[in-house]
């Protein structure tokens, strides 16, 4: 599979990193791609109000973004010691996260653009286009054999745990800008059943006045379900393709129930889907 391409002028700031980085990231993320959408259901409708978040039945904590962060740290520290992952690691497979995605924090993105999470504002229908697809990965990038294929999320800037987009000091302006894209992504939630769940793509488009689109943290995914097991591991599994030098890069085995996309400015849900297994009936439906 190949990765998504960035704009010549994204290239050069990536230019800058070291030669080493470079090739032993590229080895690992040359398989990666979203996967192709099929057809997928338009949310045409006013926004609502963010659903408040909820605790675990037993009344315990959902993981969030912060946490899931802190555990993949103690799985690539075992790995690169040569130890085995903590027992809080071990532990961790049935245990319900909520996972937050900040995305289009620069802007929106151009209508040609592939990245797999992304908005663009339409001024003439004043329309607002938002689009959520998985990343698949081939099993050996993940040090697996004869699996199917790993399909889940990149966790972009792992080290913050904000789930929101960093402060602006002015809105979003309406122009293109795509991400730039880096051999550095660490950190994945990956859905490893042999059944992945979810077909691709998801994709809402909802009627929003200009006067009242208010894009300044940028939108947020939030992707909840519950921790599973990478099969023959436990819950997180950490690789080193370029040796020891790298710093590893960890994947959480996800068992993945709902996509919710929210605009944190204004507190607003704009779509819902129930993530499903393939060619199940009612996946990849918005409410």
């Amino acid at each position: 599979m190949q990765e998504p391409s960035v704009r010549t002028s994204r290239l050069a700031i990536a230019g800058g990193l070291s030669a080493a980085l470079l090739v032993g990231a590229a080895g690992f993320l040359i398989g990666r791609a979203t996967v192709a959408p099929a057809p997928v259901p338009v949310v045409v409708q006013p926004a609502r109000p963010a659903a408040p978040s909820v605790a675990e039945p037993d009344g315990g904590r959902l993981l969030d973004r912060g946490d899931l962060a802190a555990f993949a740290r103690q799985a690539a520290d075992a790995l690169a010691s040569g130890g085995a992952a903590p027992a809080d690691v071990r532990d961790l497979p049935g245990r319900r996260f909520s996972l937050s995605l900040p995305f289009g924090c620069g802007g929106p993105a151009d209508s040609d653009s592939p990245a797999p999470l992304r908005w663009r504002y339409d001024e003439a229908s004043q329309t607002l286009r938002v689009h959520v697809a998985l990343i698949a990965w081939q099993p050996d990038e993940w040090g697996m054999k004869a699996q199917a294929m790993p399909q889940g999320f990149w966790v972009t800037r792992p080290w913050s745990s904000a789930e929101t987009c960093p402060a602006h000091s002015r809105e979003a302006e309406a122009i293109g800008t795509d991400p730039v894209t880096l051999p550095g992504q660490t950190l994945a939630m990956v859905g490893f059943d042999a059944a992945p769940r979810g077909d691709g793509g998801y994709e809402a488009v909802l009627r929003v006045p200009r006067d009242q689109l208010d894009v300044t943290q940028g939108l947020r995914a939030r992707v909840t379900g519950r921790i599973g097991r990478i099969p023959g591991d436990g819950a997180v599994r950490c690789v080193q393709p370029a040796g020891i030098e790298q710093q590893p890069i960890c994947a959480i085995a996800a068992i993945f129930d709902e996509l919710v996309v929210d605009n944190p400015a204004t507190n607003e849900t704009l779509a819902r889907w129930t993530i499903g297994k393939v060619g199940e009936q009612g996946a990849n439906t918005p409410e």
